[in-house]
């Protein structure tokens, strides 16, 4: 059989090109799993890495595998690299994408998969290899549905730099509670999935880079799936390809069209197959079913709005930061996008319309501004107590931080006391079948009495 199988192409093909599925062994050791390497200008590790990976394979997993190199538009010689490395090792091909993109890369190769799961490592192997069969061995029971290596669960063990320590903790956190996503860790290079589940998932996620992932979690989270989670030994890779601004950008802009997603119900994906009291068919998932009344249509619209709101106060205070100190800036840019978050989720999120009692709304959101001020001054405060000269992007992340926690807190208050339905609805007007059970029996004293009672209800 050819180890050696190379393709050039950006469309999805109808059918896997790669070599033929090997014959499988009885009590379910035939099954075969993909494992997906995405490599984007990596030809000084991606052989070793793949030698690595190959060689822990061979001698240690006791399931079928194949290794694919997903090239994807590099510009060094990884491509050849990834070409001699599919002929010299036996279950190791090679496809190659003329645009790039970790999601498209994923995309071209799951799509097309005859594996029973699929799965993908970063090309620098940084999480420790033997939690790969705790990773797929649920998926191949059946017991779950999408498998990811966690670095922020108990048990994890992670060494890397304080920014990116930063980093991904405020966007886990941001997902928590921006998006109400039940999965502790995004961003972590270690994934798996079962095939059909993963193939029936992607013609619903919309992102080919580095949202991609997450965004296909969202989805899956929706539909009712369930996401097993590994605890994982990580080693951060100092040579790292990411830009992490660019990538923060274009992870905001990706909950921000979840988001959007979410509020006209277009979020969804029909996934067949599933078993008990998962198999509901498409729609919302099983735990939106479980919110308390109103909850399940106002969280991605608070989200979304606190979503743009923390966007709009972190440009303030970068602008700000130019002409003051760290925390008068936060200070401004807190009070002046809390007078529009709160106007915004009064109208959109509760759904109060008109003047009345809109100052009052502004008075008692102006108490959760607050809340958010104190945590993210206290953080920032504790960032320059810890830390003697950070930089900006530290004192932003910080803030991201704390303003997450604040963003639940404020949707609770908002939700449980400014625009609860008890206090919004005020004195209810009685109806008419209550007015003529209450009217006396003189037939003059009625007209004036229900007039009175409208009149009231009318204050």
């Amino acid at each position: 059989m050819s180890h050696l199988v190379t393709t050039r192409s950006t469309a999805v093909p109808a059918a896997p090109s790669g070599p033929r599925r090997p014959e499988g062994e009885p009590g379910g050791r035939g099954r075969l799993v993909e494992v997906v390497i995405p490599a984007y200008n990596e030809e000084r590790v991606l052989a070793a890495s793949v030698r690595r990976l190959h060689a822990y394979l061979s001698d240690t997993f006791p399931y079928l595998w194949r290794i694919t190199v997903a090239d994807n538009a590099s510009t060094d010689a990884t491509w050849r690299v990834a070409e001699e490395l599919a002929a010299e090792l036996p279950r190791v091909r090679a496809v190659h994408l003329d645009e790039k993109g970790r999601g498209r890369a994923l995309r071209r190769v799951w799509s097309g998969s005859d594996a029973d799961v699929v799965a993908y490592m970063d090309v620098d192997l940084s999480t420790d290899l033997d939690a790969f069969l705790p990773l797929v061995a649920p998926l191949i029971s059946g017991h779950s549905d999408l498998a990811i290596g966690s670095r922020l669960s108990r048990g994890s063990a992670v060494v890397r730099g304080p920014r990116r320590e930063v980093i991904s903790r405020c966007y886990n956190l941001l997902l928590r509670t921006a998006m109400a996503a039940r999965f502790s860790d995004a961003q972590c290079g270690f994934k798996a999935g079962r095939t059909e589940i993963v193939q029936a998932l992607l013609p619903a996620v919309e992102d080919q880079e580095w949202f991609f992932d997450t965004e296909l979690l969202l989805l899956a989270e929706r539909t009712g799936l369930r996401i097993h989670e590994v605890p994982v030994d990580w080693v951060d890779d100092p040579d790292s390809r990411v830009d992490v601004w660019r990538t923060a950008l274009d992870d905001l802009r990706g909950m921000a069209r979840v988001g959007r997603r979410m509020l006209t119900g277009g979020f969804g994906a029909p996934v067949a197959g599933r078993s008990g009291a998962r198999d509901r068919g498409a729609g919302p998932s099983r735990a939106g079913g479980e919110l308390p009344a109103g909850m399940r249509r106002q969280l991605p619209v608070f989200a979304v709005i606190g979503l743009v709101s923390t966007v709009a106060q972190l440009v303030l205070f970068v602008l700000l930061r130019l002409v003051m100190g760290p925390l008068m800036a936060n200070a401004l840019s807190l009070v002046a996008t809390t007078v529009a978050n709160t106007a915004a989720n009064r109208r959109f999120t509760f759904g109060v319309t008109g003047s009345h009692r809109a100052l009052r709304h502004q008075i008692e959101g102006g108490l959760t501004f607050l809340l958010g001020l104190g945590l993210s001054t206290g953080g920032l405060a504790l960032l320059h107590a810890t830390v003697a000269a950070p930089s900006r992007w530290v004192e932003v992340a910080a803030m991201v931080a704390a303003n997450a926690v604040a963003t639940l807190a404020r949707f609770l208050l908002m939700r449980a006391w400014i625009f609860h339905p008890r206090r919004l609805r005020g004195p209810r007007r009685p109806d008419a079948a209550e007015r003529a059970d209450a009217a006396p029996v003189q037939a003059g004293a009625a007209p004036a009495q229900g007039g009175a009672a409208t009149e009231e209800a009318g204050r």
